[in-house]
């Protein structure tokens, strides 16, 4: 916004040519003051310390010391930066929650991707919680990969978790979403006044429950919002019966 400062902002990469690339695109981007390079995680830290800079796009996989310990290190300090990653790994997606990244960009990175996660670290930056935050292992939202790009899901949109061998889908409507996570890691990061495990394989959102039914033979079911029918698990009756105070 007009008469608001540019963001100091620090470029972590170990490749030269993502770094040429990343200061070129920030050179397009006006909130962005680039205050300086570094191609490991040793000088990252060095420089963070020595500049504090605003926002840190930073590259994960890189040797000795990565981005994940990058962020986990600056995350604990008393002026935390923003952390927007860039890379060309998908896979670490759901750990980025554990620092509390804004965004999650997937290389190559485009102008129009790199604007965007700029909006998202000047909110976060604006805040009031911002400088006094401390990482949550509490999942509130979702990077998943969709085409060339990781989408943004609001916990609170996803109707139900189903797992299906190494990923878990999302569904959110009509449309689902592969994450690579296991089903027992998602329920101890997702409320549980929000979201409630039915079935060994099945998460969904309390309120997206319309009613409970049962076979007659000692088989219950939830039905869901949508009209889905998904068989309760027998080591997760009794919880789903506390929903309707029976």
């Amino acid at each position: 916004m007009p008469g608001e400062p540019a963001l100091r902002t620090l470029i972590v990469d170990d490749e030269p040519l993502a770094i040429e690339r990343l200061v070129m695109l920030c050179s397009h981007v006006p909130s962005l003051s680039l205050v300086g390079t570094a191609s490991d995680g040793e000088i990252a830290l060095r420089l963070a310390k020595a500049l504090s800079p605003d926002l840190v796009l930073l590259d994960i996989a890189m040797p000795q010391v990565d981005g994940m310990d990058v962020a986990k290190t600056l995350s604990t300090g008393e002026q935390p930066p923003a952390i927007v990653f860039c890379t060309a790994f998908d896979g670490f997606a759901l750990a980025a929650f554990d620092v509390a990244a804004v965004d999650y960009l997937l290389k190559p990175i485009t102008s129009e991707g790199l604007v965007r996660a700029v909006a998202r670290a000047r909110r976060k930056i604006g805040s009031p919680e911002h400088r006094a935050a401390v990482p949550s292992d509490r999942i509130e939202e979702f990077w998943v990969p969709y085409r060339s790009e990781m989408v943004r899901i609001a916990a609170v949109d996803v109707d139900r978790i189903d797992a299906m061998r190494d990923y878990m889908s999302l569904q959110i409507g009509s449309r689902s979403f592969l994450l690579h996570q296991t089903l027992g890691d998602l329920e101890r990061r997702l409320d549980p006044a929000m979201f409630i495990r039915v079935h060994r394989s099945t998460i969904v959102r309390r309120d997206f429950i319309a009613r409970l039914r049962h076979d007659g033979l000692g088989i219950w079911y939830v039905i869901l919002a949508n009209g889905a029918e998904v068989r309760v698990g027998r080591s997760h009756l009794a919880a789903v019966k506390a929903l309707a105070g029976r």
